[in-house]
């Protein structure tokens, strides 16, 4: 159930009030002479989206072309 403030009091204590809709996710109606006019709600959860996500945390050092001095299994 959302929780409900008179618009007043919402005036009042709008920069709070939306501080803590963000933060606890949970959606505030207000009121006007008992009745709900309007609803604050939380912005949705961008999600992330996983191609890419790891980009520009990888750092080659040296040659990751050139042959190797080294044979592998897999190269017999």
């Amino acid at each position: 159930m959302a929780a409900t403030i008179p618009a007043g009091e919402f005036k009042a204590k709008c920069l709070k009030l939306l501080d803590e809709v963000a933060e606890k996710r949970e959606t505030l109606v207000i009121t006007k002479h008992g009745k709900p006019v309007a609803q604050v709600v939380p912005m949705p959860v961008k999600q992330t989206d996983i191609v890419g996500s790891m980009k520009g945390s990888v750092t080659i050092l040296g040659d990751i072309i050139s042959p190797i001095d080294v044979e592998w299994d897999a190269m017999k």
